[in-house]
């Protein structure tokens, strides 16, 4: 029987069954793709992402499979466009979630995890208490399934967690319904070091360079009821980027080369991350919204919470009965206050008003939406300028 057995090898299960290897403990990554595998994503890590994974790896070669991101630039109705740079943290890194999941899967295995590929997670596996789990269940690509007991199972199997949804630890909330859509172009033009977001009344686009030269273009915007459309996405996606008038010029000549790629409802809310044998972390354990491009950073650190509290639970310094209420705490103590300020964030967008007055006060108060972006970055030193520029800047 393995001390641990993880669901999802995204960098969230990656990083905990990296983490709990190398402190001695018998893990199993099960992922139910084969590595590496496309997964509609904003591609980047910010510099709180980067500097948490220097703490434990030496991300060199990733750095050279990535492109270098200095900050964001944010635009909004009326042709406000405020410009952000990361500054003293140091940058952030464009990266293809393929590269970046199988490099982070590769760290585990090296630490002495088990990786078991192209196997989903189906369910729970009850633990010999009322209401616990006692590891998963899991089923082959071919359908053959299988159970794996374990000490502790972890849900990092994303906002549509079976794990979670099972024990009834997770929902998507009512509001706001937002999905997104995702694709790859060649031929955009105007692209720099800085990620893009584009905020407008009732939806949002984001736009990052890709290390190869691509624009990794994202459409995130609510699910209307009838809203037939969604059975051409990619449609969607070309008509909101041709009707936008800061991207429509650049991406007059772009040529798209993916399928667009459909996710959602993107909310999740966990308000119990944890019960007896399963703990959520990553996607599953909550998600706000996609604007703040600090996905991979708050999963990242729900693995550094999850792996030391289990690795605490191993070595018998945590009661079992009250490790998952440790966990939920811990959690929520590393988390809770991005989190926060990601819901402010996501209740502006979601008014045309807010949107509105955001845009006013931007063309006045530049410098504001810059400590905005570096916050949302995950910067440090949010109060200092970056080194010998402005913090924002604004243009029409």
């Amino acid at each position: 029987m393995d001390d641990v057995v993880i669901a999802g090898g995204g960098p969230a299960g990656a990083l905990a069954a990296c983490l709990l290897a190398r402190r001695g403990a018998r893990v199993t990554l099960f992922e139910r793709a084969r590595l590496p595998r496309a997964k509609l994503c904003g591609d980047t890590l910010n510099p709180g992402a980067t500097t948490l994974l220097a703490r434990h790896f030496d991300i060199e070669p990733l750095r050279r499979h990535g492109r270098r991101l200095d900050g964001m630039v944010l635009t909004g109705p009326g042709g406000v466009c405020v410009t952000g740079a990361y500054g003293h943290e140091g940058p952030g890194l464009a990266i293809s979630r393929d590269v970046l999941d199988a490099w982070l899967v590769g760290q585990a295995v090296r630490a002495g995890a088990n990786l078991v590929e192209e196997t989903a997670v189906v369910g729970p596996l009850p633990g010999t208490l009322p209401g616990s789990v006692g590891g998963v269940v899991t089923r082959r690509r071919y359908g053959r399934t299988a159970t794996a007991p374990a000490r502790l199972a972890i849900a990092a199997d994303g906002g549509r967690s079976r794990l979670a949804q099972a024990m009834a630890l997770a929902r998507a909330p009512r509001r706001p319904r937002r999905w997104a859509i995702g694709a790859y172009f060649e031929g955009v033009e105007g692209l720099t070091s800085m990620g893009e977001m584009h905020v407008r009344r009732g939806y949002y686009l984001g736009v990052s360079p890709t290390p190869d030269g691509r624009a990794n273009a994202c459409l995130v915007r609510e699910f209307l009821p009838g809203d037939g459309a969604w059975s051409t996405p990619e449609r969607l996606l070309r008509e909101a980027i041709g009707a936008d008038g800061v991207l429509a010029p650049r991406f007059r000549r772009a040529r798209i080369v993916t399928r667009a790629q459909v996710l959602g409802p993107l909310a999740v809310e966990a308000p119990r991350p944890a019960c007896p044998g399963l703990w959520l972390v990553g996607d599953a354990a909550g998600f706000i919204d996609p604007m703040t491009g600090d996905g991979i950073h708050q999963a990242l650190k729900g693995a550094e919470v999850v792996a030391a509290t289990a690795a605490a639970l191993m070595e018998g310094t945590l009661d079992a009965l009250e490790a998952h209420i440790v966990y939920a705490r811990a959690l929520d103590h590393r988390l809770g206050p991005k989190r926060r300020f990601n819901r402010v964030l996501r209740r502006l967008v979601a008014s045309p008003r807010a949107v509105a007055a955001a845009a006013r006060l931007a063309r006045v108060a530049p410098a504001a939406f810059g400590l905005v972006i570096r916050h949302a970055g995950d910067c440090r030193d949010v109060g200092r300028a970056a080194p010998g520029r402005a913090d924002a800047a604004v243009c029409r």
